[in-house]
């Protein structure tokens, strides 16, 4: 017995000399280059296989002998080895391994190093896009990414824009990406209704709280996102803190803006003498004519109206950041105010936000966080482009009236259209928003290698409209009119993810990820017009005398999604990656709420492979390839639903029938193939990336014309195909380095696009567009008669019979509709060249669109020789007059309509250069800040749209009329829409 115990004994203080010679080691992994969490390092015990990976924060946790070395290695990392020596924390920072890409990139409920990426993403760093003086974040990315078309339609601040990933997907249903801010889907959508001129949510978010923005193209990448991906997903991922101290910065910068091109028209002698000309040619007498019109032939004035709606705008922001914290715990916080006097009169954007992001490791196992905004931003609007009451409209009016009535000394209120300088001082068109999009998320290791991770978030948007025009004004007099809608969307969601990472015998690397989400979308708005005020000066709508309607209306959608990925590296070089998520969204009826979308891909690193290993040139080259599903629920909420709305006679009350049911609705479906090549040369001194693909869009969600007969004019319904095919290039070299730098980013894309199938039906745009939906053409062609000219011996406008045929008509009957045009891009890009030497530095972004066709609607008003009395563009002058004469514009013959039917006269090619962006800065030295105690000091000037090089005559190529909205028929459309503002600043950014 005695011997039994002492063996016990001796048994227990050798274990407890074993327990007392081990510990857990726990830390972070960071990129050395930007400070950034690094997810998927191995961490392994030297010279054993116990070993571990780093979770999504770069945290890890391993059991270790208290003398063992770990050693750290991570693809496109120089891996390190250290001593344990006894430590419980040791925290690691990766230098790039200058022979290997070393790119983190955000993806899908997670991170991934860019190296064992199978999918194709695109992303541009916060960096990038900080202090650029424009109000919405999507501008900044113009011609940063391949494939990428951002389209900002008009030079309105806060208005929509046009982003289209890889092609129009899509011909009813929505064509904009999935926006998901840390995490959470958010709005961003228009939800205002005073306008048709779209606002632009997006435009809440302020671009300087921006740590990257990944967009996901390939369907690899984006299917995890499923029933929401086929028009791509924008993951933005906003700063967060970095340990150490805390560091606080003041940014500063001021400027104005001038529109980039402004249109010429007939001076009052031009004028004069185009329109006696074509009153004459028609047998009028001119002096009557113009009389009959209201207008004084004899008249001295020479008001130059198409300068009116412009002038110089401003521009300033303010902003103040801090960033710190300790191991344990770091935060973020930034102060932001930008102001913005648009270049249209009456237009003004201020936005204010405030972000504080923090982030907690309560334990080695335990690590909580939020991300919390608060915003507040203010448009005051311009009417839409196809109101008397836009400012750009007034280029209509002659110059022979004036702006102010000499009778009165006010604003002349007898031109021959509405003078809408009055609707800028007797009036005024505000949309304000209140607005948080904050999360909070708890992440616990359930074990070494699986992380449970659980995130909620909110999108609360407030938006209040508010109109009052006075009684001078054309809509609101005579005595005053006003409207008020407020608006509130509330977006929750919740993310909950499993993750688990291992390393088998050093050479098998698995992450398998799985999850559940749930969003929750409630919009609620309440609108009241009222007319009869007292006088302007009382705007509020409890002082109209008549309240002549008003209205309440509640609207939701709920999604329920289940999802799973699976990535595997085999010995560092062949990858793969599948992924399945199912949908259910409320927007669908009961047999088809459900959908699945998978997705699968491969990737080769051919440059670890050992008959490269003596190839010096080559530092990396990966081949991949994808092919998944996604699809596109941006339909209306009770689509599949028979709606009801409710009808009234005398004091009756009674409900109708207003929409027709199809219980067969269901989801459209994009399938996308993707081949692609990563490549580095010469140490990495060139990178980039070459990509072809092919999407197919099936069961297009369409809204489709039928006969009216039966009192309804549309069905949504399942039908149609479309295609995209596209090739991407990317090229990044550092062409000089040392104490004179010199990189340039190059990108170019082609996608072609083409309705494939509509079961023979065709959309049509309206009376006054061209553009149509067309089996076997592409989105929005142009479709109409083509003009050929003017016939030399009488003047006449002449037009080609049929397509393909040089046979001519002066008959616009006799002229066969065809393809005039189209306005999806051949090509686009954007070229990135930025320099440094001894503290300055310089960049220059440079956007191309080319071969996009573009139409002026305008062009029937004010470019038709004289039909009407608008004013003229000055080209009007080489119209035909006498026999002989060789132009395209036809004899001026007034109300004739002598080449005034829509056709190709008014479609140019839209075709641009744009020197997007130039930065010019100067970091002054420490030595001369040190005695101010400041750890850094910047001065910059900056111009953005700085020159635009293009044959398109309107105001800017760059455009895509609000006339009843935006839609997919209507692209390349333009309708008196302003142009965009080029911009000239001036800041500093002071660090403490």
């Amino acid at each position: 017995m005695k011997k039994i115990i002492l063996l016990l004994v001796l048994y227990l203080s050798l274990v407890g000399e074993v327990w007392a010679q081990t510990l857990t080691v726990s830390g972070r992994v960071t990129s050395g280059t930007d400070g950034s969490a690094l997810p998927g390092v191995t961490v392994l015990q030297r010279g054993t296989s116990n070993g571990t990976t780093t979770g999504s924060n770069g945290e890890f946790n391993l059991t270790v002998p208290t003398n063992a070395t770990l050693v750290f290695s991570f693809i496109g990392m120089a891996t390190q080895e250290i001593p344990v020596n006894g430590r419980s924390t040791i925290n690691v920072t990766l230098r790039a391994d200058e022979k290997q890409l070393s790119e983190v990139v955000v993806t899908g409920y997670g991170t991934q190093l860019k190296q064992e990426l199978t999918g194709n993403i695109a992303r541009v760093s916060g960096d990038e896009i900080a202090n650029i003086p424009t109000p919405t974040l999507e501008s900044t990315l113009q011609g940063r990414a391949a494939g990428v078309y951002i389209n900002q339609g008009s030079g309105k601040l806060g208005s929509g824009l046009n982003i289209r990933v890889r092609g129009s997907s899509s011909v009813s249903a929505s064509n904009q990406p999935l926006y998901v801010v840390d995490g959470i889907p958010v709005t961003s959508a228009d939800l205002g209704s005073a306008n048709a001129e779209p606002l632009n949510p997006i435009a809440d978010i302020n671009p300087n709280d921006i740590e990257s923005i990944e967009i996901l193209k390939d369907a690899s990448a984006a299917a995890i996102y499923g029933s929401r991906a086929s028009n791509g997903v924008v993951l933005i991922t906003t700063k967060s803190g970095k340990a150490g101290k805390t560091n606080v910065n003041f940014n500063y910068y001021t400027g104005f803006s001038k529109a980039t091109r402004i249109r010429k028209f007939l001076n009052s002698q031009q004028y004069i003498e185009l329109f006696t000309e074509a009153a004459e040619n028609e047998g009028y007498d001119a002096a009557e004519e113009f009389e009959g019109n209201g207008l004084d032939i004899n008249s001295t004035y020479n008001q130059e109206w198409w300068e009116e709606p412009f002038r110089t705008g401003s521009v300033s922001q303010y902003e103040v950041t801090l960033n710190g914290g300790t191991e344990k715990t770091r935060f973020y916080i930034n102060t932001n105010y930008n102001t913005q006097d648009g270049i249209i009169i009456g237009n003004e954007f201020d936005r204010a936000s405030g972000r504080f992001n923090l982030d907690h490791s309560i334990n080695d196992r335990f690590r909580v966080g939020t991300n919390i905004s608060l915003i507040r931003t203010l448009n005051q609007r311009v009417s839409d482009d196809n109101a008397f009451s836009n400012p750009v409209q007034l280029n209509a009016l002659p110059p022979i009236q004036p702006k102010i009535d000499p009778a009165t000394g006010e604003l002349n209120r007898n031109t021959l259209y509405y003078n809408n300088l009055i609707d800028q001082t007797d009036g005024f068109n505000e949309a304000t928003t209140h607005r948080t999009i904050s999360n909070a998320f708890l992440e616990f290791d359930i074990l070494k290698n699986l992380t449970f991770r659980t995130e909620h978030g909110i999108d609360y948007l407030n938006l209040k409209e508010e109109l009052y025009l006075g009684r001078n004004t054309e809509d609101g007099g005579p005595t005053g009119y006003g409207y008020q809608n407020q608006l509130t969307s509330t977006n929750y969601n919740t993310n909950n993810t499993l993750t688990f990472n291992t390393l088998l015998n050093d050479i098998h690397k698995l992450e398998l990820l799985g999850g559940f989400s749930y969003q929750r979308s409630r919009t609620d708005a309440g609108s009241v017009e009222g007319r009869g005020f007292p006088n302007d000066n009382f705007k509020k709508i409890a002082s109209a005398a008549r309240i002549t309607s008003g209205s309440t209306t509640g609207t939701g959608y709920n999604f329920a999604s289940y999802f799973a990925r699976a990535n595997y590296v085999l010995k560092e070089r062949y990858l793969f990656s599948g992924s399945v998520r199912v949908d259910g969204s409320s927007r669908f009826g009961e047999g088809n709420r459900y959908g699945t979308f998978p997705a699968a891909s491969v990737g080769w690193i051919i440059n670890q492979e050992p008959f490269l290993g003596g190839v010096n040139t080559v530092s990396f080259l990966k081949l991949r390839a994808s092919y998944g599903l996604t699809g596109n629920a941006e339909i209306g909420n009770f689509a599949p639903l028979a709606l009801y709305e409710a009808n009234f006679y005398a004091d009756q009350a009674g409900i109708i029938l207003t929409t027709l049911p199809n219980k067969d609705l269901q989801w459209e479906k994009t399938t996308q193939f993707d081949v692609g090549l990563d490549y580095g040369l010469f140490d990495d001194r060139i990178t980039g990336e070459i990509d072809y693909y092919v999407k197919n869009t099936n069961d297009l969600l369409l809204n489709l014309p039928i006969p009216g007969y039966n009192g309804f004019t549309i069905i949504t319904k399942n039908l149609g195909k479309l295609e995209n095919k596209g090739i991407e290039f990317v090229i990044n070299s550092r062409n000089l380095v040392g104490a004179f730098e010199w990189t340039t980013n190059f990108n170019i894309s082609r996608n072609r696009n083409k309705v494939t199938d509509l079961n023979g039906s065709t959309i049509f745009g309206g009376s006054r567009f061209v553009g149509q939906i067309r089996e076997n053409e592409p989105m929005g062609v142009f479709w109409g008669p083509k003009y050929a000219g003017v016939d030399p011996q009488n003047g006449d406008a002449l037009y080609y019979v049929k397509a393909g045929s040089n046979e001519t008509t002066n008959d616009y009957s006799l002229a066969e509709d065809q393809k005039i045009g189209d306005p999806n891009p051949e090509f686009l890009g954007g070229i990135t060249n930025n320099f440094s030497f001894k503290g300055f530095d310089l960049g220059i972004l440079m956007q191309f669109v080319q071969g996009n066709d573009l139409y002026n609607v305008a062009g029937f008003f004010q470019s038709v020789n004289a039909d009407y009395f608008d004013n003229q563009t000055t080209d009007q002058l080489d119209r035909w007059q006498n026999p002989g004469d060789i132009t395209d514009v036809p004899q001026a013959r007034l109300y004739a309509g002598n080449g005034a039917g829509k056709s190709s006269r008014w479609v140019q090619d839209g075709s641009f250069l744009r020197i997007n962006y130039v930065n010019l800065g100067y970091n002054i030295p420490k030595d001369l800040i040190g005695r101010l105690k400041l750890a850094s000091a910047k001065i910059y000037l900056q111009a953005t749209n700085l020159a635009t090089f293009t044959d398109y005559e309107g105001y800017d190529p760059e455009v895509n009329t609000t006339y009843f909205g935006r839609s997919n028929i209507t692209l390349g459309h333009d309708f008196y829409t302003p142009p965009l503002a080029k911009t000239f600043t001036i800041g500093i950014n002071i660090g403490l």
